[in-house]
């Protein structure tokens, strides 16, 4: 067992749980490809062409206007450093885009007759989108907040540690006179 480890770099639980992704991949393809192979063959190269020369560059260039707008946890705008804010922005939209991919048809009412089935007028998907995209930003946002008061008391608790401590003079009370010692006699 310890030299299969060895060979494989990880556990046998985790080579059984590849073997099974694949095997479960392998099932979807067959089951995919016995209807028109051709056209999901097509599908899946114009998909992939689609995605590496449309959206990878649109994206890339919509997560770098993003940096260089919030700024970064360790420094100014255009900090690259940490990513910091922009993370704030990204998972809510990813959230929100997959959801709007996924949902399209629905959304945008391009499929008929789906109230029978789902039970829901047509117009409420576009509006229950809407809310879902409000709420996931909205949640990032009370995130951010409670990372940034958060950071804010670190630092304010390390710039305390970092100071030497000076001991506070002490000054005489006001409205009392002061004792002065008494001379001895002796």
């Amino acid at each position: 067992m310890k030299g299969a480890r060895e060979r494989y770099g990880a556990s046998p639980l985790h080579l059984l749980a590849v073997l099974c992704s694949f095997a479960l991949a392998l099932y979807a393809g067959l089951r995919l490809l016995k209807g028109d192979t051709v056209a999901v063959a097509v599908w899946f190269v114009a998909a992939a062409l689609v995605h590496d020369l449309v959206l990878l560059p649109l994206y890339t260039v919509t997560d770098r206007a993003l940096q260089g707008l919030l700024p970064g946890r360790h420094g100014g705008p255009g900090s690259r450093a940490g990513s910091g804010s922009v993370n704030y922005v990204r998972v809510p939209g990813l959230v929100s885009l997959l959801l709007l991919v996924v949902w399209y048809p629905l959304v945008l009412r391009r499929v008929p007759g789906f109230g029978p089935t789902t039970g829901l007028p047509a117009g409420t998907f576009l509006g229950h989108w809407l809310l879902i995209t409000a709420v996931l930003f909205a949640a990032s946002a009370l995130c951010l907040l409670a990372s940034t008061v958060r950071a804010g008391r670190q630092r304010r608790l390390q710039l305390r540690r970092q100071r030497p401590r000076q001991r506070p003079r002490q000054r005489p009370r006001q409205g009392r006179r002061q004792r002065r010692p008494r001379a001895r006699k002796g």
